[in-house]
């Protein structure tokens, strides 16, 4: 039975992993539980499973978490804030930790459990994306495991199970294109929050669904398949595919073309980090090919995709640059979230603040200057969105 730790419990990503742990309690034990503030989810979820260890980010709620729990016998150790969620990444005989927290506010918590010596399970991109230089060394320092939980980095990683050092030739992301991968460019200026959110085949977050609408999504994976894979940006490729069957695809250097397929379920890739190297049994519903009907792939348009670019450049450039351009982005969804700027300034803010960042940009940054530039970044984006419907967009990360 493997013992885990899961943080972010009462996101999208947390309570299919909990689904996951509720299904197989003969191979899975959950030692803690993080949250950010949904007190009655996480009460429920304490109720449920009985960890060792909770924290619940919103630490102003932490007295209300203690009423809802004050019955259970025993009592978990109950922690607050930041410093809570820390201490649970680290905690124990957990031998992995899902960092299911959405954000570089991951960052600091997945650094703490390698740190402790646990392997990750990470559905936190972020993590990669900003603290790539710094996550990477510590993965080798402390002979752990990286193991990719989202879809699409699972698909690459379960591809590679038996290909040699060196046969990797290209990675081919895969992607849904989002709510507007059907809508001309010049109709994007018309779009709502609402529009946005209505992604076509998965059920998520809303900053990770604005996210597929932009193809910020993607063009963050490309970063983090960089440096989960080893792979040169130039033999990472984008393909929309409206039907989500093909989760992502590798080249090796034979030209052979290996392919991981499923129904649109973040459920297996998860179970998949939590078992490796073994596989589970599952009664969930098998993949009909002739069900899923025709596969088609598409390139993706540049014009109505610049985020995709944008991410594109801030890799090749690299070093703390990608900590500013992923900040920037949830910082400038966040303000969209809100009806506080428009959909088509979501690129224009992010530009605006790579392109301020050039001249402090680190090429081997430290954890602490990778937190100063995620932060710089958020704050740069509040000061330039009230006047960036006045500023043409143009991808100028070269």
């Amino acid at each position: 039975m493997k013992a885990i730790t899961l943080l972010g419990s009462t996101g999208s990503i947390g309570t299919q992993t909990l689904d996951i742990v509720a299904q197989y309690p003969d191979q899975f034990r959950l030692v803690g539980l993080a949250a950010g503030s949904n007190v009655k989810m996480l009460a429920d979820q304490v109720r449920q499973f009985r960890p060792e260890i909770v924290a619940i980010r919103a630490e102003e709620k932490l007295s209300e978490l203690k009423a809802a729990i004050a019955d259970l016998d025993p009592q978990p150790i109950l922690l607050g804030g930041e410093a809570g969620i820390i201490e649970v990444s680290r905690y124990g005989d957990a031998e992995a930790v899902v960092t299911g927290i959405v954000g570089c506010a991951g960052l600091l918590p997945t650094v703490a459990a390698i740190e402790a010596g646990k392997d990750i399970a990470l559905a936190n991109k972020e993590t990669l994306i900003a603290g790539g230089p710094v996550v990477n060394p510590l993965i080798e320092k402390h002979e752990v495991k990286l193991l990719p939980a989202d879809s699409e980095h699972s698909a690459i990683f379960q591809c590679l199970q038996g290909v040699p050092d060196g046969g990797l030739r290209r990675i081919i992301l895969t992607a849904s294109g989002g709510a507007f991968r059907d809508w001309p460019v010049e109709k994007l200026k018309e779009v709502k929050v609402a529009d946005a959110l209505k992604h076509p085949n998965w059920s998520m977050g809303r900053k990770i669904t604005v996210d597929s609408a932009t193809l910020m999504n993607k063009g963050l994976e490309v970063i983090e398949a960089h440096y989960l894979f080893h792979m040169d940006y130039d033999n990472i490729d984008i393909v929309i595919h409206p039907q989500s069957i093909i989760h992502s695809l590798i080249e090796v250097q034979d030209t052979s073309v290996l392919a991981q397929l499923g129904w649109p379920d973040m459920r297996l890739p998860l179970l998949y980090a939590l078992s490796w190297p073994d596989r589970i049994y599952t009664d969930w519903e098998t993949l009909d090919l002739v069900k899923a009907g025709n596969l088609t792939f598409r390139e993706p348009d540049r014009d109505k995709y610049p985020c995709m670019q944008l991410a594109y450049e801030a890799g090749r450039i690299g070093g703390s640059m990608t900590a500013v351009l992923n900040a920037a982005n949830e910082q400038a969804v966040a303000l969209f979230l809100e009806e506080k700027i428009g959909f088509l300034e979501i690129p224009k803010t992010i530009e605006r603040a790579c392109d301020r960042h050039r001249n402090d940009h680190r090429e081997n940054p430290s954890l602490e200057e990778i937190i100063e530039a995620d932060r710089w970044a958020r704050q740069a984006v509040l000061e330039t969105a009230a006047d960036l419907a006045k500023t043409p967009l143009s991808v100028s990360l070269k």
